[in-house]
């Protein structure tokens, strides 16, 4: 089904449930809508390519993968360094001198993390065991250069609500990713099917972003402001590191303290189980951002809207896992073949960890627009501090541990979180906190 049919009917299903479509809640659901309509495209052909990848590619070849990815995404945190944030919630006035500094900014940043993983390569590879990774790893660096390109571009799309861009941008990349990589698996290069498409389509996001907003780069480099972003943004930075530590120190720790092949077996129950609804969530929080900022200053109305996106993402996941935890003892075998029935107790368990993601993601966004992503940063620390403690102990026993000890850790500390955290700044129509009134002037 083409990527359009999609979002045209799920846009259908969001406009009977949440009704007017010119209204401010209408703007967010329609702006969900196509986001979920390119996650749909791209589970769909991330599917194909799974069960292409789990017929062809045996347990030691997807660990091989697993620790090539987790060593690129604890890099990749410091790419995700909330710099654009500054300019998706300044003031008109100045979002256009934030943007020229932001822009030269995460070419600093995103230039230095290249050649830092480049380095890294082969000592990082010969700790993990394994010196043939090197090669990967270190070519996994090159993506961080696609970001500097059209980074503010896509600050700006945010700005402007303008996420069916971002969307159809994302859609086309991963789905072309997942096409090469049935096709490569197919050609018979094993880890290198899953590693070579993400280095040959990074170019499809800044050709789609890039040229889909007006604004450029003036004049020469400028370090006007970085100090103010560069505050803001350690925070999320911070936020950004343990978010990635939570994501992948399982992992982790099932490679080194149960093997390998273990470690195949726990990826494949991660993506199969998780994907599409981190997928959902991750895309959600790029249209719940802009959605918040809009009417931060007014803290009875911003309270309305945050419970308002709480009840619409709740409706969203919350069926979709539960559907999906109920139907993996049908749909695993009959899809990925009877030799991954053993991973489907943990693809369950693993599943059912992302109730409260949704409630928690939103969460964190509203922090972001009041200026209070600190709060979130300490509540984040608190979780991996649990979860790690957790996992060391699960990790003695059985992969089925870990995938419990996430579960416990994340349906235990999310909701109290979502629940805490927003208490302070929704609810009153006091004015806006002094550094936010001082960071926009």
């Amino acid at each position: 089904m083409a990527l359009s049919s999609i979002q045209t009917t799920v846009r259908a299903a969001f406009a009977r449930l949440f009704g007017d479509q010119d209204s401010a809640i209408g703007r967010f659901a329609r702006n969900l809508s196509v986001m979920a309509a390119a996650q749909i495209a791209m589970r769909a052909s991330r599917l194909i390519t799974v069960v292409v990848l789990t017929r062809l590619l045996a347990p030691q070849e997807f660990g091989a993968a697993a620790l090539v990815l987790t060593v690129y995404e604890f890099i990749a945190i410091f790419s995700r360094n909330g710099i654009d944030a500054n300019v998706v919630k300044a003031s008109p006035e100045m979002a256009d001198t934030l943007a020229n500094s932001a822009y030269w900014l995460t070419w600093l940043v995103c230039g230095g993390l290249a050649v830092f993983q480049a380095a890294a390569a082969i000592p990082v590879a010969d700790a993990l065991g394994q010196p043939d990774l090197a090669l990967p790893i270190a070519l996994m660096g090159l993506v961080y250069l696609v970001t500097p390109i059209c980074n503010m571009q896509v600050a700006f799309l945010q700005r402007e609500g303008r996420v069916g861009v971002i969307a159809r941008a994302s859609a086309v990349q991963v789905v072309a990713d997942n096409v090469l990589s049935a096709v490569l698996a197919l050609c018979g290069l094993g880890l290198w099917s899953i590693v070579l498409p993400k280095l040959l389509v990074a170019p499809l996001w800044p050709l789609m972003t890039r040229f889909a907003h007006r604004w450029r780069p003036t004049g020469r480099p400028v370090t006007a402001h970085w100090g103010e972003m560069i505050r803001f943004s350690r925070c999320i930075l911070g936020i950004e590191l343990l978010a990635t530590v939570q994501a992948n120190i399982d992992n982790l720790m099932v490679g080194y303290f149960l093997g390998v092949e273990a470690l195949g077996v726990y990826y494949f129950a991660f993506n199969a189980g998780l994907g599409i609804t981190l997928g959902l969530v991750n895309s959600f929080a790029v249209a719940v951002f802009p959605h918040l900022c809009a009417i931060r200053d007014d803290r009875v109305a911003l309270g309305a809207r945050f419970r308002q996106t709480l009840r619409l993402l709740g409706c969203i996941v919350v069926p979709l896992v539960l559907l999906q935890s109920a139907l993996a003892p049908i749909y695993v075998p009959l899809v990925f073949g009877s030799k991954w029935a053993a991973a489907i107790p943990v693809l369950v368990l693993i599943c059912l960890s992302a109730l409260p993601r949704p409630f928690a993601s939103a969460t964190s966004q509203l922090l972001r627009a009041v200026g209070r992503p600190d709060i979130d940063l300490r509540w984040q620390g608190l979780v991996t501090l649990v979860l790690v403690i957790a996992l060391l102990v699960a990790a003695q026993f059985s992969v089925i541990a870990v995938a419990a000890a996430v579960l416990l850790t994340q349906c235990s500390m999310l909701p109290l979180f979502s629940l805490i955290a927003p208490r302070r700044f929704i609810g009153t129509n006091k004015a806006a906190p002094s550094f936010l009134r001082t960071a926009e002037a």
